[in-house]
């Protein structure tokens, strides 16, 4: 029987958001972990299809959890740029 063996490892501004968001997706033959700049996915199989498959599906999930991990980046730095907005605000009420 063929063993297959394979790690996908792709660079990421936040890695442990992506791998968290795809990480419940995998199937039993994968892993996936992240480190300071990447995710790393290792993929093990012994039929060729499943493996082409499952790695087509993994791709197609990594994208969307980059993206909205993305999004989800935007929209904390738009929070904090509130946030520091309103105690600049508050700062010059107080001095006036």
């Amino acid at each position: 029987m063929m063993q297959i063996d394979g790690v996908i490892a792709t660079t990421h501004r936040n890695p442990s958001c992506i791998a968290g968001a795809i990480r419940v997706d995998n199937l039993s033959a994968m892993e996936t972990s992240a480190t300071a700049t990447a995710v790393v996915t290792t993929v093990t199989g012994t039929k060729l299809r499943s493996v082409i498959a499952s790695v087509d599906d993994y791709l197609m999930n990594l994208a969307i959890a980059d993206e909205a991990c993305r999004y989800g980046d935007r929209q904390g730095q738009a929070d904090n740029d509130r946030q520091q907005d309103m105690r600049t605000e508050g700062t010059r009420q107080k001095v006036r």
